[in-house]
């Protein structure tokens, strides 16, 4: 505790400051995990604010995979296999409750020696040479490499809104339903949040209404699980049976305190732009939280998104203008907002362990993890046969994390790295006599008005593969950033691709490629599949914040 410099100081000890003070433990660094609470995970002492957790805990899988396991399993942080610390040891309940968090957290701390300092809130955070961070004692720290792992912090409100500083928040509600017995309520937004507010109040308030300026988006529809939950949705069956419910499309132009009144004038994207004014007992804005950057000296303020959610950050998530400033946890999903699973738990511990071998390569002069693999069609089906029937990373994380394998055809040989993002891994390998395949696990593109209402390709349709709509494994073969060529294996409904029609197809197509002729690659482009890109750029994030 006497000492003031660490290679890597990460600051907040949730579940992503603790998941990076995991892997840099196991690699033997010299590190430190600051955190303002008396224990790690504090956050979780508040939100979510009618405690309970969105993020499933599937005890009773009927499958002894630990990895397999974690697929179903979204608020275990990771560890190794032969010493697991899960979720389910606390609980069994399929939504758990919030209150188990932060005793998960600091047993996790405990059990694997993390070097977690509490009680030491930073102040101001300043760089010269190297990151200087001034705790509230007075005490300064310094670092080479800083993490910062605060998450969402602070409350987003659009203050565009006249009068938007009259309401309550989400994060400062009353959580005593009684107040709102027999009283009008309106809820600003439509995320996980507006609905779990709203789902409170039914048994209490006479009238709920949900406005934001656009429509409303399911999880079953998106498969982005920040979208709105089956289980946050029991409002929505009050508002169809006409039981005095509401969500409204519409622009809120104004909020005015008249006594007790809020007089709230609206403008609908419906109805053909009518023009009303609603009084309400009470208003709570929900939504959405932002990062909070006013640690930074301007020495080191790290580049915000237009809506200053987030701050900007490049592939491999270090700050696009600050050198050596990293980010962990939900800050990390900037980079694929509102589409993968980066802004959740069974999501970013997978982002996480990757940005630390990176770290490793980068700073430590340790190579990022691999493994080689002869370099023929029988080796790598087998290889990724048995690699997308286990993995918990490309599962969770559809799309967005890949395993890249590297051709060596003069050695006969294939280098295998494991859950490097889509884009880093073009990024990274983007030279031209580069030739690589990406393994992804990913969802179907088409869209349906009704999700369970899908017409599906029968299980031996392999030519039709393409068109599978549930998750299944996707090879797209690269040479530089250029896709040349792409292989789905059909989709199955239990999720197990073990048999003829999923592994002989994905062999013939490996056996093509690799028997092509050099000058054939760029010539042999599929009609219609895009390769995966999932960049989000200024004018994307400010679109989606």
């Amino acid at each position: 505790m006497n000492k003031e410099y660490y290679e890597f100081i990460i600051v907040g000890a949730g579940p992503a400051g603790l998941q990076a003070g995991y892997h840099l433990e196991k690699s033997k660094q010299d590190y430190l995990i600051l955190e303002e609470s008396e224990k790690p995970g504090a956050f979780f002492n508040h939100y979510p604010r009618h405690r309970k957790l969105i993020s499933i805990n599937k005890v009773f899988t009927g499958c002894e995979d630990q990895e397999v396991n974690l697929r179903w399993d979204w608020n275990s942080i990771l560890s190794d296999s032969n010493e697991p610390h899960l979720y389910k040891q606390y609980t069994q309940k399929y939504f758990p409750s919030a209150d188990d968090m932060p005793r998960y957290l600091s047993d996790y701390a405990e059990k694997f020696g993390l070097n977690v300092r509490t009680n030491s809130n930073v102040k101001d955070i300043r760089k010269d040479d190297c990151f200087q961070l001034t705790l509230e004692s007075g005490e300064t720290l310094s670092a080479k490499v800083l993490i910062v792992a605060t998450g969402l912090s602070q409350p987003w409100l659009p203050l565009s809104i006249p009068g938007i500083e009259l309401i309550n928040t989400y994060c400062d509600m009353d959580l005593n339903g009684e107040i709102y017995n027999n009283k009008r309520v309106l809820v600003l937004g439509k995320g996980n949040s507006a609905f779990e507010t709203a789902d409170a109040l039914i048994e209490h308030a006479s009238m709920i209404h949900l406005s934001s300026p656009t429509p409303l988006k399911m999880a079953w529809t998106t498969h982005y699980v920040g979208h709105l939950r089956a289980i946050n949705n029991g409002i929505l069956d009050t508002y169809q049976l006409k039981s005095q419910n509401a969500v409204l499309d519409a622009d809120i132009q104004k909020i005015e305190k008249v006594g007790d009144v809020f007089r709230v004038s609206y403008g609908y994207q419906h109805a053909e732009s009518e023009q009303e004014v609603i009084e309400y007992d009470y208003v709570i804005a929900c939504t959405g939280f932002r990062f909070d950057a006013s640690l930074f000296h301007e020495s080191c303020r790290p580049e915000l998104c237009d809506k200053n959610k987030l701050p900007v950050q490049k592939n491999s998530w270090e700050s696009a203008n600050i050198p050596d400033l990293f980010f962990a946890g939900t800050l990390m999903q900037y980079i694929d907002y509102k589409k993968y699973m980066s802004g959740f738990i069974h999501g970013f511990r997978y982002n996480v362990r990757t940005l630390c071998r990176l770290l490793m390569e980068r700073y430590n002069d340790t190579s990022y993890p691999s493994r080689f693999v002869h370099l023929d069609a029988g080796s790598l089906t087998q290889e990724i046969i048995e690699r997308v029937n286990k993995t918990s990373a490309l599962w969770q994380q559809p799309g967005f994390l890949a395993d890249i394998f590297v051709l060596d055809r003069l050695n006969e040989s294939v280098e295998w790295l494991e859950e490097l993002t889509v884009e880093y891994a073009k990024e990274r390998w983007s030279h031209a006599d580069s030739e690589y395949f990406i393994v992804t696990m990913e969802f179907g593109i088409q869209k349906f008005d009704n999700p369970f209402s899908v017409h599906r390709i029968a299980r031996d349709n392999v030519v039709k593969a393409e068109d599978s709509n549930f998750i299944h494994p996707i090879i797209r073969h690269f040479r530089g950033d250029k896709k040349v060529a792409e292989h789905h294996v059909i989709e199955d409904l239990a999720a197990e691709w073990l048999e003829p029609e999923h592994i002989e197809p994905l062999r013939a197509f490996l056996n093509e490629r690799l028997t092509l002729p050099v000058d054939a690659y760029v010539k042999d482009v599929r009609k219609g599949n895009n390769s995966v890109s999932y960049q989000i750029n200024e004018e994307n994030c400010s679109e989606n914040c």
